[in-house]
C-alpha cells in the first residue's frame, strides 16, 4: 500500500480537500491522510511514501524531518533540501540567465549586525556603500524586501532615496533586495504543478488579500499568456520545484518575474475563489498519486544529487 501524507499548519480548506480528492480517486493501492509523526529516528523510514508539505518554512523540526524522510525514500513535494537552500535573489539572477524577463534588483547588507557579529565581522564590505550607483542601476519607485521573505512581510515601497533610507532603518538585520517597481497593466498570478500544468490567474495585489483573485478578468493577448505559461515551466523547471506559484507584472506587454519562490503557495478557498481551489486540488493530487505509484529512482547518497530531487 502506497501511502501519501499532507504535513499542514493552520490551513483549514487545502489539506483536507486534497485527502478527499486522492481518496476519491480510488486509485489500487494508494491512500492519502493527514502526517502523524513524533520524534524521528535518524535513518529510519517515516511511513509515507509521498509526503506534500504545506508547513514546514515555518517549522525547523518538519523541515529535518522531511530531510530524513526523503533519505529513507519518500518523495517530498517541494524537495526540502533545495527549499533550505533557495532565496529569492538567487532566482531573480537565476531568472536572468534564462531569458526570463525580471526587474533590475540588488542584494543589500543587513543594516543591524546579524547576532554574534561586529563591525570586524563586516570588514569585507564597501564602507560606505555607493548609494547613488545603486539608486541609478535599480530607479524609483522600487521595492525594498526581504530576500528570503513571503506574505508581503516587511516590504516597503519606496519612491525616492529619503523614503528607502526610512525603509531601510527599519529592516534590523534582515538580508534585504532592492528591486524596481513595475508599472503593471496586468497582473498574474500561477499555479505550477509538476513542472508541467500551468494555472494562470488574473491577480491584482494593490486590492485587499481577499480581493485580490480577480472575478470577471478582461480577455488577454494570448501571445501574452503563451509567453506567461513558457516562463512559468522555465523557472519550475530550473529551479525544481513541483508545487509552486509564479507572479507577473506585465508593463508595456513585457511580463516580469517578481516572485517564484513560493513552494506552499496560498491555496485556501476563501481566498482564491472555488474556480481555482478545484483546479490546484485536482491538479496536486494527480502529481502526489503519480509520484506513490511511479517506479522511484535509486537513492544516491550524494548532495548534489539530492539537491536535483527526484
Amino acid at each position: 500500500m502506497a501511502k501519501i501524507g499532507v504535513l499542514f499548519g493552520m490551513e483549514t480548506t487545502f489539506p483536507g480537500a486534497l485527502v478527499e480528492r486522492i481518496n476519491a480517486m480510488e486509485v489500487p493501492g494508494v491512500t492519502a491522510e493527514f502526517v502523524q509523526t513524533g520524534a524521528a529516528r535518524m535513518a529510519e523510514p517515516c511511513g509515507y511514501d509521498v509526503v506534500v508539505d504545506r508547513i514546514s518554512h515555518d517549522i525547523p523540526f518538519y523541515r529535518t524531518w522531511l530531510k530524513n524522510a526523503a533519505l529513507t525514500g519518500t518523495r517530498v513535494i517541494n524537495n526540502p533540501f533545495w527549499w533550505s537552500a533557495d532565496d529569492k535573489f538567487f532566482n531573480y539572477a537565476l531568472a536572468q540567465k534564462l531569458g526570463v524577463a525580471v526587474p533590475p534588483t540588488v542584494a543589500l547588507p543587513h543594516k543591524e549586525h546579524p547576532a554574534g557579529t561586529t563591525d570586524r565581522s563586516m570588514r569585507n564590505l564597501h564602507y560606505p556603500l555607493d548609494w547613488k550607483g545603486i539608486f541609478d542601476y535599480v530607479g524609483f519607485p522600487a521595492f525594498l524586501k526581504p530576500f528570503d521573505g513571503g506574505g508581503w512581510r516587511d516590504v516597503h515601497k519606496v519612491n525616492s532615496p529619503e523614503e528607502f533610507f526610512a525603509a531601510y532603518d527599519t529592516t534590523r538585520d534582515l538580508c534585504m533586495t532592492l528591486q524596481r517597481g513595475v508599472n503593471f497593466n496586468e497582473y498574474f498570478r500561477c499555479y505550477v504543478i509538476g513542472q508541467e500544468k500551468v494555472h494562470i490567474m488574473p491577480y491584482d495585489p494593490r486590492l485587499p488579500f481577499h480581493e485580490r483573485y480577480v472575478k470577471h478578468p478582461p480577455p488577454y493577448d494570448q501571445a501574452l499568456l503563451d509567453r506567461v505559461e513558457r516562463d512559468c515551466l522555465t523557472l519550475c523547471r530550473a529551479l525544481g520545484y513541483d508545487l509552486n506559484t509564479v507572479e507577473f507584472a506585465v508593463e508595456d506587454g513585457v511580463p516580469y518575474a517578481i516572485d517564484f519562490m513560493n513552494p506552499a503557495p496560498d491555496a485556501d478557498l476563501h481566498s482564491v475563489g472555488a474556480a481555482n481551489f478545484e483546479w490546484v486540488v485536482n491538479a496536486v493530487a494527480d502529481l502526489a498519486v503519480r509520484k506513490a505509484v511511479e517506479p522511484a529512482a535509486p537513492l544516491e547518497y550524494r548532495w548534489a544529487s539530492l539537491l536535483r530531487g527526484g
